[in-house]
């Protein structure tokens, strides 16, 4: 394959300091600053790693009524939810307590063939995803 992942994930969001601290807290993810972005100075841009080679590009536009438009699965839009992939099954298990602690999913784990999976509401109401090879 010519690819190695994906580099990065942008959406737009109504409190990008909330969703930072959900994603540091479960995922240990690191939150870098907010900057700028867009022409008339009213967009910001924030760097949420995630992973060794991926981000999510956070956007915070004003008067911008996109984050709440929340639906169910498949009436989302084109891209529906997320899929991160979990580093081990014993960190697919960290996740999932921290997951539920959180109150963003109630714990099940779905058995996908070669994988387990869990999914996760995160503050802004976008639905999420994780899975770990079930040999791992």
């Amino acid at each position: 394959m010519l690819l190695d992942g994906v580099n990065h994930i942008a959406w737009i969001s109504k409190d990008v300091a909330r969703l930072g601290r959900f994603y540091s807290d479960v995922f240990d993810a690191e939150v870098g600053p907010t900057r700028p972005h867009g022409e008339d100075g009213r967009e910001t841009m924030t760097m949420i790693r995630i992973g060794p080679h991926t981000e999510l590009n956070i956007f915070v536009i004003p008067d911008n009524a996109e984050a709440d438009r929340q639906t169910p699965m498949w009436g989302r839009g084109r891209i529906d939810h997320v899929g991160l992939q979990a580093a081990s099954a014993e960190a697919f298990a960290e996740i999932r307590g921290r997951l539920v602690a959180a109150g963003a999913s109630d714990g099940t784990v779905n058995d996908f063939g070669s994988v387990h999976s869990m999914f996760f509401r995160d503050p802004d109401g976008l639905e999420g995803e994780v899975l770990v090879a079930k040999d791992q």
